[in-house]
């Protein structure tokens, strides 16, 4: 199917869009306006764009259905800061009930039983149940429209974090592994990032990958090999050779039981070179597929 998007109603282009660029990241943000009037709701147009300076921006859009602001976009204006708070899997159905849109003189930490915890540096209070905070100075909000629908980028620099304890490792830094994300997707559809969903893909360094295209045929070709197996193979900085101490009981039953027919021999290296890989061991994947040389 192709969908050309200046054919669909905003509704329609909102649920394509939301459903196919996902997950994304939750900005639960406080705000206050010139008289002092606190407001808390959750944004799931946002993202980090820059280390340094530290920013971040997120995107309170105009109403599809009548075409009016929300009240955060309001008080970044009268007030041009913002306390972002992340939002992890103890809190969501809190966060989601925060999101409610209720008149500009309720106080959502009161509706959905958060606490109101005083920020350091900015005039918004930090949610106290969030595990990591940021304060920032709003730098610029750039209207991306006028039609409902129409988001409004406010740009903003992290100026302080708060982090839990409880979420660092022994270094201080944050573990993934204990920080439980909630990202939006479409519709009424969450994601929970937790152990049980993490993996990690070894990032390229220094040293250039020697490509997918640099493989042997008979590995490029392979009828098995995923195109996610080929990228590992292709991450290495040089093309392995074989080692001669490496020694593996699997290998050495293929060889045994299917020496005498070389096609299922072939299949068998690259189904077990396949599972090696499945398990992040790319040097032994690579001592395995050599084996056929």
């Amino acid at each position: 199917m192709i969908v050309d998007l200046k054919d669909l109603t905003t509704v329609q282009r909102q649920n394509y869009l939301q459903h196919a660029i996902a997950p994304r990241p939750i900005c639960f943000a406080s705000t206050v306006d010139k008289a002092g009037t606190v407001n808390l709701s959750p944004f799931s147009f946002f993202n980090l764009f820059s280390s340094n300076p530290p920013i971040v921006i997120f995107s309170p859009s105009r109403r599809v259905r009548d075409n009016t602001t929300k009240h955060t976009l309001q008080n970044v204006l009268e007030v041009p800061e913002v306390v972002i708070n992340i939002v992890d899997y103890d809190m969501v159905q809190q966060t989601s009930l925060a999101s409610c849109e209720f008149p500009k003189e309720v106080n959502e930490f009161i509706k959905a039983g958060f606490t109101p915890e005083p920020a350091t540096l900015v005039k918004p209070p930090m949610v106290k149940e969030s595990k990591v905070k940021m304060e920032c100075r709003v730098h610029e909000i750039k209207p991306l429209g006028t039609e409902g629908g129409a988001g409004n980028l406010v740009i903003c620099e992290v100026l302080r974090m708060h982090i839990a304890d409880e979420i660092l490792n022994e270094k201080n830094m944050i573990d993934q592994r204990k920080l439980h994300h909630v990202a939006r997707l479409g519709g009424d559809w969450y994601c929970r990032v937790n152990e049980t969903n993490l993996f990690q893909v070894e990032k390229p360094n220094t040293q250039l990958g020697i490509g997918i295209d640099a493989l042997p045929a008979p590995i490029k070709n392979s009828k098995i090999l995923t195109g996610n197996s080929l990228a590992q193979l292709g991450n290495v900085h040089e093309m392995p050779v074989i080692d001669p101490a490496f020694d593996d009981a699997r290998l050495k039953s293929i060889f045994q039981y299917y020496s005498v027919n070389p096609a299922d021999m072939e299949t068998e290296l690259h189904t077990y070179a396949q599972k090696l890989l499945n398990e992040g061991k790319v040097q032994e994947a690579w001592q395995v597929l050599l084996a056929l040389n």
